[in-house]
């Protein structure tokens, strides 16, 4: 395996699956020893994933009154039984 002019290296997929590393999941970097570990990047406080982003960000935009019930009739369509 070799680093590129950019500094960057392929993560062979086997080892990419058994570490758990997803596409968009954070890593950082450990010298420790003379020894670089690439490690998953914890999610301490005052760090959010993206995901945690997003959802902050439309959490109270929702404006309409209807119950889960009634939206999920809405989008199942008329039944059989309407008719």
């Amino acid at each position: 395996m070799r680093i590129t002019g950019k500094g960057q290296v392929t993560i062979p997929q086997d080892v990419r699956e058994r570490a758990g590393l997803m596409p968009g999941t954070d890593v950082e970097f450990r010298i420790e020893d003379g020894v670089v570990r690439l490690l998953k990047a914890t999610t301490g406080a005052g760090r959010r994933t993206r995901g945690q982003k997003l959802v902050e960000g439309l959490r109270g935009r929702g404006d309409f009154k209807m119950t889960t019930d009634e939206i999920v009739a809405l989008m199942r369509g008329p039944s059989a039984d309407d008719g």
